[in-house]
Formats: C-alpha cells, structure tokens, sequence
C-alpha cells in the first residue's frame, strides 16, 4: 500500500530531472557560443533556407500508407488463405505486418522526397 506514495513521485522527479537538464544544458551551452562569438541565427529552427514538409503532411500520408499496408495485407492473407492450405492465424498476423512495414517503408521515402522538394 506505501509503494504508490514512493513510486509516483519518483516518476514525477525523473520527467523533472529530464526537462532540467535538458534546458540547463541547452542554456549553457547557447552562453558558451555566444561568448565565443557564434552567429545567433543558429538558435532559430524555422528560419533557415532548407524547406522541410510541415508535420501534419508528413504525419497523415504516413498513417494513410500504414492504413493501405494493413487493409492490402488483410486482403492479401484472406486470398493465401482460400487457395492455399496454410493456417489461418499466422497468415494474417504475418502478412499484415509484413504489408504495414513496406507502408511505412514507403511513407518515409516519400517523406524524404517532400522535403527535398
């Protein structure tokens, strides 16, 4: 019954302790270039001259290819399964995997392309 009121903040310490030394390293070290007399311009993400894909494209086409891998691989396994005599359940299991993997494949290079264009 006691081990909730130890686990819980210690979890809570843990995401704390991570954020802090995220953003006091990140700190330090901006202080260390700009002492030494680096570019600001460096610190800004979205002002460079290289394009990349917003994420809302990036993140609809890769779950849009996931969801075709996993409906072919559906059909696929149900076309195995009527002309051939394999098992049923691993059939499915493996072609639907199988079919969701090239999707993503897929979706990452086409991902790469968007951001070259």
């Amino acid at each position: 019954m006691g081990s909730e009121l130890i686990i819980v903040p210690i979890i809570f310490g843990a995401i704390f302790g991570v954020f802090y030394l995220y953003f006091s390293t990140r700190n330090k070290e901006r202080l260390a270039l700009i002492e030494k007399g680096a570019d600001a311009t460096i610190f800004v993400k979205g002002k460079s001259k290289s394009y990349t894909a917003p994420i809302w494209k990036v993140l609809i086409l890769n779950l849009a290819l996931l969801l075709m891998g996993v409906g072919l691989g559906t059909f696929i396994a149900s076309i195995l399964e009527n002309y051939t005599s394999l098992e049923e359940e691993p059939l499915y299991v493996g072609s639907i995997f199988l079919m969701a993997g090239i999707g993503l494949f897929v979706g990452f290079n086409m991902t790469k392309n968007l951001d070259k264009e």
